[in-house]
């Protein structure tokens, strides 16, 4: 089809979505997982006993992929019933499977049916996009384990940490994300074949008031759909609080993202890390100079679309109406394939951040260097009192020292706190045994062995348990 010019076009489908999360929320998929679950139907009911034929069974089954859609629009047009036209389009291409199409079924048969098996798979590519990303990240954090670069509480000089331990911040983070989701899959229930309020009634009449019939069609569509179960109760839609839990895993994955993201817009401005920049990527049309931040800023950006999407689904599942309302379905159409749009494009964009991220060694190590006497003004105090000195008046010598060191930075000058300290002969230290004192690895505590236990104990069992899962091939940037 041409491109029209002349029209909005949803950038999650023309600019940042993957092709694989599009093609989930096509109406190929949508319509052909339609024709699938009354291909179980009718299979299910042939055998549970009804009269319905092999080759009824067999024309269902040729036909699954091959939709008319202009006849089926055709026939909305005509009936303004969307399940309606599919119905009929699907026994036009299957004559003699037409009498047993739907029977029994409600339209949430399909609908709502459809939107699970479209949310789980959705899911499961989500999660396989993030357990390349906490791949990258697992890499990153070892090969930085033991880097000292100084640490930031309220984005003002602390402790120092390490490169790598500051990886692991996000990248626990995601492992939550990723634990969550596992948890999710394996409740995500199918609706189930549960008629027009839930109560099987229909379906208990095709079976001649066999119950026992009736609950065995469900379980047996469920399996042939990949499921373990169905919903155990629904009114005529599963329940639409699982709409909210998805979206509420989507919007955590986004918090996480936003998190990571932010830092490492961060840490650019101080030049210590940097995204990776293409060998001709132009960073502002005005400065040639500028190397800005734009995957993660992009990044950041979807990420604040998915958090507020979250509020659509809360609200829908607050404000159904006993066995059915009609008010989730728009709402519906918007915010779940969106949100999993956007956390698409945010994780194959995270996923090249996190792989070609660049630390500017030199940079971390002058900074730590200029502020590392600061920072061990506690040690040395310590070290002088055990030299014979009073913890008091040193505390107050240090602290003068300090201050005036601080007002040199703040009029342009160097730190000559070091200089300061070893002229004072009441600080009973040397300026040897003062330089000893600010060996930065001597200020990271357990840092690089707590990412050493990290990794070994929660993320590489979790990596080689889904090692199936791990495909990280490079998505296109479209930046």
């Amino acid at each position: 089809m041409a491109t029209r010019h002349d029209q909005y076009e949803n950038p999650l489908v023309s600019r940042y979505a993957s092709g694989a999360m599009l093609r989930l929320f096509s109406p190929a998929f949508k319509f052909g997982t339609w024709r699938r679950l009354w291909l179980a139907l009718a299979e299910s009911q042939q055998k549970l006993g009804l009269p319905i034929t092999d080759e009824q069974i067999a024309q269902l089954q040729e036909h699954l992929d091959d939709i008319d859609f202009e006849q089926a629009a055709a026939y909305e047009r005509e009936t303004r019933h969307d399940v309606m036209s599919h119905i009929r389009t699907y026994a036009a291409a299957a004559p003699a499977a037409g009498p047993v199409i739907h029977l029994g079924a409600t339209s949430a048969y399909v609908g709502d049916n459809t939107d699970i098996i479209q949310m789980r798979s959705a899911l499961d590519l989500v999660q396989a996009r993030l357990l390349c990303v906490i791949q990258n990240l697992a890499r990153f954090a070892g090969e930085y384990r033991t880097l000292p670069a100084l640490g930031y509480t309220h984005f003002q000089i602390a402790q120092p940490t390490t490169v790598g331990k500051r990886a692991t911040l996000w990248l626990r983070d995601l492992e939550i994300d990723f634990t969550d989701g596992r948890h999710l899959r394996r409740t995500l229930l199918l609706r189930g074949a549960k008629g027009t309020t839930g109560s099987q009634a229909s379906y208990l009449a095709l079976y001649h008031g066999d119950a026992g019939k009736v609950e065995e069609q469900d379980r047996l569509i469920a399996a042939r759909l990949g499921f373990d179960a169905a919903e155990p109760v629904t009114g005529q839609t599963y329940p639409r609080k699982q709409d909210d839990r998805v979206l509420s895993w989507l919007g955590g994955i986004a918090q996480s993202a936003h998190r990571l993201t932010n830092d490492i817009r961060l840490l650019q401005h101080l030049r210590e890390l940097e995204e990776p920049f293409a060998e001709r990527q132009v960073g502002s049309s005005a400065m040639p100079y500028k190397r800005n931040p734009m995957r993660s800023e992009r990044i950041a950006s979807l990420a604040r679309f998915v958090i507020s999407l979250g509020g659509s689904t809360a609200f829908t599942a607050a404000t159904q109406w006993l066995e059915r309302t009609l008010d989730d379905s728009a709402n519906k159409r918007l915010a779940i394939p969106q949100a999993f749009l956007a956390v698409d494009a945010i994780l194959v964009l995270l996923a090249d951040v996190t792989d070609g991220l660049l630390v500017n060694q030199a940079v971390i190590e002058r900074r730590l260097r200029e502020e590392l006497p600061f920072i061990a003004t506690e040690n040395i105090l310590m070290r002088a009192v055990e030299a014979g000195g009073d913890r008091q008046q040193l505390h107050e010598k240090i602290r003068e020292h300090a201050m005036q060191a601080a007002a040199e930075i703040r009029a342009g000058r160097s730190n000559d706190l070091l200089e300061r300290l070893a002229a004072d002969a009441d600080i009973p230290l040397s300026e040897a045994e003062l330089v000893e004192l600010l060996r930065p690895e001597e200020y990271i505590g357990l840092a690089p062995r707590q990412v050493e236990e990290y990794l070994r104990q929660h993320i590489e069992p979790l990596l080689a348990e889904h090692a199936e899962m791990l495909n990280c091939a490079r998505e296109e940037i479209r930046v």
